[in-house]
């Protein structure tokens, strides 16, 4: 529980002055594990997902902060915070994931995984949408005995390499080099607000599309029906006609009359 007197003399800033991300590549893919994974944990309550949101894990010093690019705690409520206090919380991240760049590389390889590691952090996990220096790309760790051990890596039958996730329950991969979280009961991949939003339009426009063409087809066939109708009733009329003929040609001539 948080001191009274520490609470109010010590100031724990929500920003540093910094910019969230260095560039969009950096930008987008945070953007993206943020809003995908707090969509994904929606109906979950005890599920927190963040992300460029300073963790302060030591009561009465500000300096010792730490700002994951995406976080996921199992077990905190789900509310707005304006920073996470970790002696306000029921418990550390329990997923982290950097989107790394060459610039950020010492601190993302050296100074964030020491702390995570003693925040006990479960899966570290990193990702350099450029290509800076990562290879592979996506790389993804597990805490084993205070150690970060890295995780198995599959190749879908697509040729795609695949991580699994054992804290979130999700794959993660790489689809044309951007980061996608991926359902692995359903292999539906994980969607923003955005993204969602879009796809809903898009099949409204093709349910309407559908439609368009269903009733036009119906349309068409009606109106074959018809044709084909008017073609049957007049062939049955010619038939009568030609039967009539072929019936009054039988007949014997009438006998001539008496002079």
């Amino acid at each position: 529980m948080a001191s009274p007197v520490l609470s109010s003399t010590i100031e724990y800033p929500s920003s540093d002055g910094q910019p969230m991300a260095e560039s969009d590549f950096q930008r987008k893919p945070l953007t993206y594990g943020v809003e995908a994974l707090d969509l994904y944990f929606q109906d979950r309550p005890d599920v927190y997902v963040s992300g460029n949101l300073f963790i302060y894990y030591e009561e009465g010093n500000p300096q010792a902060s730490i700002a994951p690019d995406v976080f996921v705690v199992f077990g905190a409520p789900k509310r707005d915070r304006v920073s996470y206090l970790l002696w306000s919380e029921p418990k550390a991240p329990d997923f982290v994931l950097e989107i790394t760049s060459r610039r950020t590389r010492r601190e993302d390889q050296e100074t964030k995984p020491a702390i995570y590691a003693r925040l006990g952090v479960q899966e570290y996990w990193q990702y350099d949408p450029t290509g800076d220096y990562l290879m592979p790309a996506l790389q993804g760790f597990r805490l084993v005995a205070g150690q970060y051990e890295p995780l198995p890596a599959t190749v879908s039958p697509e040729g795609t390499r695949v991580l699994h996730s054992t804290v979130l329950g999700l794959d993660v991969s790489l689809e044309d080099s951007r980061l996608r979280f991926v359902d692995p009961a359903t292999g539906q991949r994980l969607l923003t607000h955005h993204e969602t939003e879009q796809a809903r339009r898009e099949a409204e426009e093709r349910a309407a599309q559908e439609t368009v063409l269903r009733q036009a087809a119906e349309a068409q066939a009606t109106e074959e029906a018809q044709r084909r109708q008017a073609a049957e009733a007049r062939v049955a009329e010619l038939e009568a006609r030609l039967q009539a003929m072929l019936a009054a040609s039988a007949e014997p001539p009438a006998p001539p009359a008496d002079a």
